[in-house]
């Protein structure tokens, strides 16, 4: 979901109930698995995906986030089997790790559709910094921050275990599917008290639309239009946008809905993958003052040995 800038004071006392958001890259599907256990296996052949995301660097309270995952799919299971590790950086004040495995098994329905049912178990460790930490009894009228708090650390670390599902419906050239996160509902206060993590509910829908044959380099082009919708304690995000691809490069724009306007651009050959996005920022907070987001991803290929013959990969964006 969309998050906004971290009230220190909101996490600080007790006495006023807030409630984070989740951390949302801008390429959904540079990472697939990030986005829907589902999607393990989904290759076919082993793949690793990473991101690396810059969110509003003009302001010192910045978000800066990486991701890593590796999944491959396995005869002996009739499924897919993932790994992921997610790093979070916010403000410079609170970090979370978390680290998941997950497993998708892969149902063929007649002779165009395949069923992909995923779950997620999933570990995360949250520290709070509390040196980083400013009070109200810090400030001097006239000078500023220029005493000593009286305020007692209190805690300031956390870990906890969560659990996702999820599922996907594809054919050849289409693809929908739906998340359920945070299932379990887990605390995630790093202090006195408790803060229950809100479930999370994602949609996502895309398809593949081949336009003529094709040209003299032997080059099909191909648009991918796509939507994801996500529901959160309240908070509601539609994902707007669509790529171009063309050969080996790609081109997309999206829209959030009162969030960013978004421009994507990559390169993909058989083994490899790169991606670059740039989110500019179209709500109060402005693009100047945040200085937008920037998205960095890479994807790595490796051989496959023993891919079935009749085995079917989905047809969802790159990025």
């Amino acid at each position: 979901m969309k998050r906004g800038v971290i009230s220190i004071c909101l996490v600080m006392f007790g006495a006023i109930e807030a409630y984070a958001q989740d951390l949302e890259f801008t390429q959904f599907y540079a990472n697939p698995i990030y986005l829907n256990p589902a999607f393990a296996g989904t290759h076919s052949c082993p793949r690793v995906s990473m991101n690396y995301r810059n969110q509003w660097p003009s302001l010192s309270g910045a978000y800066v986030s990486y991701a890593a995952g590796y999944d491959d799919y396995y005869k002996n299971i009739q499924g897919g089997f993932g790994v992921l590790a997610v790093h979070d950086v916010q403000a410079q004040t609170i970090n979370s790790s978390q680290l998941g495995v997950m497993y998708s098994y892969h149902l063929r329905l007649g002779r165009k559709w395949t069923w992909l049912m995923g779950a997620k178990a999933n570990y995360w460790m949250k520290f709070l910094d509390w040196d980083k930490l400013t009070f109200g009894d810090m400030i001097d009228p006239r000078r500023g921050f220029i005493y000593q708090t009286g305020d007692i650390p209190r805690g300031g670390s956390r870990g906890f275990f969560d659990a996702t599902v999820g599922t996907v419906l594809f054919n050849k050239n289409f693809n929908v599917g739906f998340v359920g996160h945070h299932l379990n509902t887990p605390n995630e206060s790093m202090i006195i008290g408790e803060s229950r993590l809100p479930m999370r509910f994602t949609g996502h829908m895309s398809a593949s639309i081949p336009l003529g044959g094709k040209s003299q380099f032997n080059n099909i082009t191909t648009i991918m239009p796509s939507v994801i919708y996500s529901y959160q304690n309240g908070f509601m995000q539609l994902n707007l946008g669509t790529y171009v691809k063309y050969g080996s490069f790609t081109a997309g724009a999206w829209f959030r809905n009162r969030d960013a306007f978004i421009l994507t651009i990559g390169v993909q050959t058989k083994k490899f993958k790169l991606g670059y996005s740039y989110d500019i920022t179209v709500s109060r907070l402005n693009n100047g003052v945040s200085g937008g987001s920037h998205e960095v991803s890479m994807g790595f290929t490796f051989g496959c040995k023993d891919r079935p013959i009749t085995f079917r990969t989905i047809s969802c964006p790159s990025f």
